[in-house]
């Protein structure tokens, strides 16, 4: 899971990613220049850890989430749409992370003179979604031509794509971002080397001062989800000792990091779920999309293991919990054999038969 940390310059972008990945970057520096910090993180789940206690691995492995700390966006890529370098950086995301200055600091004046979340808000939508107008009618040109041609590819799929990126320019024409469209699993798979980016979905951040409250704020489009982390203070926390941390915590009435909470709804913005493989070798945890199938986790793990799927040994970790160990498990009849087209459950335990032919 890559998530991209954007906003307008100003906003506290660094900071939470700072809070997110307990980093030290340098806040507050504005240089004009597309840069891009990266840090990697482990997902805090506690299962992992009591699967680790049951099974005493050599090793345990946490899912990971990769957060991209992204500068370069100001809100005036105009006509021609956004740079081709920061374009790349912003298209290798899985979703972003948009954080929305709420507080006020006359040292450090907004980009647009005033604070005005719901305004900053648009102002992000609208860049993407001029971006994706520029794309989709480049891409509109290309098949125009491609039907006078009538060489080439087939005429059913040429006659499809136009109609979809149709149904995009109109969308985006009248300022609707594409993530507010309901697309089949066929045309998700068809758009994936596009990069448009008002398909990804968005976590909002509104960065709060400290003691702030959180102000009203309408989230009008689909997949868009909206948090509100008092910034620096979160920063100034993730730096701290863990029991000097929750000391903190307790006291500005803060029940978990801002790490954890928004790698939760990470999970909720992105549709993903948990699976885990265990044993005296390894603990681990394995990030898969809400309704895949058998062989499609399998695939996390290897690809050889997807190719030559045969069943998969399935136990639910509530299960193992509650009855101590395997031996349990399987006198109890809880553990399952399920075929290709078994729906993997969060916190599903797995272990996968396959056979590979050489």
């Amino acid at each position: 899971m890559r998530l991209g940390i954007i906003g307008l310059p100003q906003t506290g972008k660094t900071t939470l990613f700072n809070a997110f990945t307990r980093g030290s970057q340098p806040t507050g520096a504005v240089t004009g220049k597309i840069e891009v910090h990266t840090g990697v993180v482990d997902v805090p789940d506690p299962r992992v850890d009591k699967l680790s206690a049951m099974f005493n691995p050599k090793k345990t492995i946490y899912a990971k989430v990769t957060y991209a700390d992204i500068a370069g966006l100001d809100g005036s890529a105009g006509k021609s749409g956004i740079s081709g370098v920061l374009l790349n950086q912003l298209t290798q995301m899985d979703g972003f992370i948009h954080v929305v200055r709420c507080f006020e600091n006359d040292s450090v004046p907004h980009s647009a003179g005033s604070i005005n979340p719901q305004r900053d808000i648009q102002t992000m939508n609208s860049e993407f979604i001029l971006n994706d107008l520029i794309t989709t009618e480049r891409k509109l040109e290309r098949l125009t031509e491609e039907r006078k041609k009538g060489a080439g590819r087939e005429k059913a799929v040429v006659e499809h794509e136009f109609e979809l990126f149709s149904r995009f320019h109109e969308a985006l024409s009248a300022e609707t971002p594409l993530r507010d469209l309901e697309l089949t699993a066929e045309e998700e798979k068809s758009i994936t080397g596009f990069g448009l980016l008002s398909r990804k979905p968005v976590l909002i951040i509104l960065n709060l001062a400290e003691g702030q409250q959180a102000p009203q704020i309408n989230v009008t489009h689909r997949l868009d989800m909206i948090e509100a982390l008092q910034g620096r203070l979160e920063m100034d926390i993730a730096q701290l000792a863990p029991d000097e941390a929750q000391m903190f915590m307790d006291e500005y009435g803060i029940q978990e990091p801002s790490l954890n909470r928004v790698i939760k709804l990470s999970y909720d913005l992105l549709g993903l779920q948990s699976f885990f493989t265990v044993g005296p070798d390894e603990c681990r945890a394995w990030t898969v999309r809400r309704g895949a199938s058998a062989p499609e986790a399998a695939g996390e793990i290897h690809s050889d293991l997807q190719k030559g799927f045969i069943r998969a040994e399935v136990v639910a970790y509530n299960d193992l919990i509650a009855l101590g160990d395997m031996n349990e498990v399987k006198g109890k009849g809880k553990l399952r054999l399920e075929g290709k087209e078994y729906i993997v459950q969060d916190g599903d335990i797995l272990n996968i038969r396959f056979n590979v032919k050489g």
